[in-house]
Protein backbone atom coordinates (compact mmCIF):
# COMPACT_ATOMS: atom_id res chain seq x y z
CA UNK A 1 0.00 0.00 0.00
CA UNK A 2 1.24 3.31 -0.89
CA UNK A 3 0.75 6.26 0.90
CA UNK A 4 1.09 10.02 -0.25
CA UNK A 5 1.91 12.71 2.21
CA UNK A 6 1.82 16.44 1.02
CA UNK A 7 2.66 19.65 2.92
CA UNK A 8 -0.25 22.01 2.84
CA UNK A 9 1.06 25.76 3.33
CA UNK A 10 2.92 26.64 -0.31
CA UNK A 11 2.13 23.28 -1.71
CA UNK A 12 -1.86 23.34 -1.98
CA UNK A 13 -3.13 26.94 0.11
CA UNK A 14 -0.88 29.85 0.37
CA UNK A 15 1.36 30.46 3.35
CA UNK A 16 -1.61 31.75 5.74
CA UNK A 17 0.57 33.52 8.00
CA UNK A 18 2.09 36.09 5.00
CA UNK A 19 -1.13 36.33 2.93
CA UNK A 20 -3.03 36.64 6.60
CA UNK A 21 -0.88 39.51 7.01
CA UNK A 22 -1.38 41.25 3.90
CA UNK A 23 -5.47 40.94 4.29
CA UNK A 24 -5.39 42.05 7.52
CA UNK A 25 -2.77 44.90 6.85
CA UNK A 26 -0.99 43.73 9.36
CA UNK A 27 2.76 43.75 8.02
CA UNK A 28 4.27 42.75 11.88
CA UNK A 29 2.74 39.08 10.99
CA UNK A 30 5.02 38.44 8.44
CA UNK A 31 7.55 37.40 10.73
CA UNK A 32 8.83 33.96 10.41
CA UNK A 33 11.57 32.00 11.68
CA UNK A 34 14.13 33.17 9.76
CA UNK A 35 13.10 36.71 11.50
CA UNK A 36 13.46 34.63 15.09
CA UNK A 37 14.02 31.46 15.63
CA UNK A 38 12.71 30.95 18.71
CA UNK A 39 9.24 29.19 17.83
CA UNK A 40 7.70 29.95 20.86
CA UNK A 41 8.61 33.67 21.07
CA UNK A 42 7.52 33.97 17.36
CA UNK A 43 4.16 32.24 18.13
CA UNK A 44 3.53 34.72 21.87
CA UNK A 45 4.35 37.75 19.61
CA UNK A 46 2.11 36.47 16.99
CA UNK A 47 -0.56 36.32 19.56
CA UNK A 48 0.06 39.48 21.18
CA UNK A 49 -0.68 40.97 17.99
CA UNK A 50 -4.10 39.23 17.00
CA UNK A 51 -5.26 40.78 20.43
CA UNK A 52 -3.62 43.62 20.02
CA UNK A 53 -5.99 44.44 16.76
CA UNK A 54 -8.76 42.77 18.77
CA UNK A 55 -8.54 39.65 15.97
CA UNK A 56 -10.30 36.89 17.25
CA UNK A 57 -10.55 33.04 16.32
CA UNK A 58 -13.92 33.90 14.06
CA UNK A 59 -12.41 36.76 12.26
CA UNK A 60 -9.18 35.14 11.68
CA UNK A 61 -10.91 32.20 10.40
CA UNK A 62 -13.38 34.49 8.43
CA UNK A 63 -10.34 36.44 6.28
CA UNK A 64 -8.45 32.68 5.90
CA UNK A 65 -11.54 31.12 4.36
CA UNK A 66 -11.26 34.14 1.87
CA UNK A 67 -7.78 33.21 0.92
CA UNK A 68 -8.87 29.67 -0.68
CA UNK A 69 -6.69 27.32 -2.09
CA UNK A 70 -4.14 27.86 -4.71
CA UNK A 71 -5.13 27.62 -8.28
CA UNK A 72 -5.82 24.19 -9.32
CA UNK A 73 -4.98 22.92 -6.22
CA UNK A 74 -8.07 21.22 -5.21
CA UNK A 75 -8.59 19.38 -9.08
CA UNK A 76 -4.92 18.21 -8.43
CA UNK A 77 -5.95 16.99 -4.67
CA UNK A 78 -9.34 15.12 -6.18
CA UNK A 79 -6.88 12.92 -8.98
CA UNK A 80 -4.65 12.35 -6.29
CA UNK A 81 -7.30 10.34 -3.87
CA UNK A 82 -8.64 8.52 -6.37
CA UNK A 83 -5.18 7.00 -7.01
CA UNK A 84 -3.70 6.99 -3.63
CA UNK A 85 -4.00 7.61 -0.33
CA UNK A 86 -3.23 11.37 0.91
CA UNK A 87 -2.17 12.97 4.06
CA UNK A 88 -1.67 16.32 4.58
CA UNK A 89 0.98 17.19 6.79
CA UNK A 90 1.41 20.76 8.17
CA UNK A 91 2.67 22.97 10.87
CA UNK A 92 -0.26 25.10 11.06
CA UNK A 93 -3.07 24.80 13.16
CA UNK A 94 -6.00 23.10 12.65
CA UNK A 95 -8.33 26.34 13.62
CA UNK A 96 -6.64 27.66 11.00
CA UNK A 97 -7.09 25.31 8.02
CA UNK A 98 -10.34 24.19 8.24
CA UNK A 99 -12.07 26.95 6.53
CA UNK A 100 -9.41 25.77 3.74
CA UNK A 101 -9.60 22.05 4.17
CA UNK A 102 -13.62 22.76 3.77
CA UNK A 103 -12.68 24.12 0.06
CA UNK A 104 -10.02 21.02 -0.54
CA UNK A 105 -13.11 18.56 0.11
CA UNK A 106 -11.85 17.83 3.62
CA UNK A 107 -8.51 15.33 3.24
CA UNK A 108 -6.89 14.23 6.05
CA UNK A 109 -4.73 16.64 7.88
CA UNK A 110 -2.10 16.42 10.91
CA UNK A 111 -1.23 19.56 12.53
CA UNK A 112 -0.88 21.53 15.26
CA UNK A 113 -3.47 23.27 17.86
CA UNK A 114 -4.48 26.75 19.18
CA UNK A 115 -6.49 28.08 22.41
CA UNK A 116 -8.77 30.33 22.49
CA UNK A 117 -10.04 32.04 25.65
CA UNK A 118 -14.24 32.59 26.59
CA UNK A 119 -14.07 35.90 24.08
CA UNK A 120 -12.40 33.72 20.78
CA UNK A 121 -9.01 36.05 21.15
CA UNK A 122 -6.15 33.50 20.94
CA UNK A 123 -3.56 32.56 23.99
CA UNK A 124 -2.10 29.54 23.21
CA UNK A 125 -0.95 27.00 21.25
CA UNK A 126 -0.28 23.54 21.31
CA UNK A 127 2.32 21.15 19.06
CA UNK A 128 0.84 18.00 18.25
CA UNK A 129 4.25 16.26 18.86
CA UNK A 130 8.10 17.99 17.42
CA UNK A 131 8.87 17.10 14.27
CA UNK A 132 5.84 15.91 13.65
CA UNK A 133 6.02 15.49 9.83
CA UNK A 134 9.45 13.27 10.19
CA UNK A 135 7.76 11.30 13.13
CA UNK A 136 4.27 11.04 11.16
CA UNK A 137 6.30 9.24 8.00
CA UNK A 138 8.13 7.20 10.45
CA UNK A 139 5.00 5.27 11.77
CA UNK A 140 3.41 4.82 8.19
CA UNK A 141 6.47 2.78 7.34
CA UNK A 142 6.00 0.92 10.39
CA UNK A 143 2.74 0.33 9.05
CA UNK A 144 4.12 -1.19 5.73
CA UNK A 145 3.38 1.71 3.76
CA UNK A 146 5.39 2.87 0.86
CA UNK A 147 5.71 6.11 1.34
CA UNK A 148 6.06 9.59 -1.12
CA UNK A 149 6.31 12.86 -0.12
CA UNK A 150 6.42 16.52 -1.42
CA UNK A 151 6.64 19.89 0.26
CA UNK A 152 8.13 23.40 -0.79
CA UNK A 153 10.46 24.65 1.98
CA UNK A 154 13.88 23.97 3.99
CA UNK A 155 11.08 22.58 6.69
CA UNK A 156 10.28 19.92 4.66
CA UNK A 157 12.98 18.22 3.84
CA UNK A 158 13.45 15.97 7.08
CA UNK A 159 9.85 14.56 5.66
CA UNK A 160 11.07 13.99 2.36
CA UNK A 161 14.40 12.54 3.76
CA UNK A 162 12.13 9.78 5.59
CA UNK A 163 10.03 8.78 3.31
CA UNK A 164 10.51 6.26 0.30
CA UNK A 165 10.46 9.06 -2.27
CA UNK A 166 10.46 12.85 -1.44
CA UNK A 167 9.53 15.43 -4.19
CA UNK A 168 10.23 19.47 -3.77
CA UNK A 169 6.84 21.29 -4.79
CA UNK A 170 8.18 25.18 -6.33
CA UNK A 171 10.85 25.55 -3.39
CA UNK A 172 13.34 28.63 -3.24
CA UNK A 173 16.30 28.24 -5.04
CA UNK A 174 18.81 27.63 -1.73
CA UNK A 175 16.64 24.64 -1.18
CA UNK A 176 17.33 23.39 -4.32
CA UNK A 177 20.95 23.65 -4.03
CA UNK A 178 21.28 22.21 -0.65
CA UNK A 179 19.16 19.11 -1.69
CA UNK A 180 19.65 18.00 -5.09
CA UNK A 181 18.99 14.41 -4.46
CA UNK A 182 15.27 15.47 -4.57
CA UNK A 183 13.29 15.77 -7.49
CA UNK A 184 11.99 19.69 -8.19
CA UNK A 185 8.13 20.04 -9.69
CA UNK A 186 6.97 23.39 -10.53
CA UNK A 187 2.94 22.58 -11.46
CA UNK A 188 0.40 20.28 -10.39
CA UNK A 189 1.20 18.34 -13.61
CA UNK A 190 4.73 17.60 -12.97
CA UNK A 191 4.19 16.74 -9.53
CA UNK A 192 1.73 14.44 -10.03
CA UNK A 193 4.09 12.98 -12.67
CA UNK A 194 7.01 12.35 -9.80
CA UNK A 195 4.35 11.17 -7.54
CA UNK A 196 3.92 8.47 -10.40
CA UNK A 197 7.23 7.74 -11.28
CA UNK A 198 7.95 7.26 -7.42
CA UNK A 199 5.16 5.00 -7.44
CA UNK A 200 6.38 3.22 -9.90
CA UNK A 201 9.65 3.12 -8.79
CA UNK A 202 9.69 1.88 -5.08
Amino acid sequence: MQLVCLDLEGVLVPEIWIEFAERTSIPELRRTTRDEPDYDKLMSYRLDLLRSHKLGLPDIQKVIAAMGPMAGAKEFLDALRRDYQVVILSDTFYEFAMPLMAQLGMPTLFCHKLEADLEGFLVNYHLRMPNQKKEAVQRFKELNFKVIAAGDSYNDTAMLGEAHAGILFHPPRNVIDEFPQFPVALSYAELRDEIDKASARI
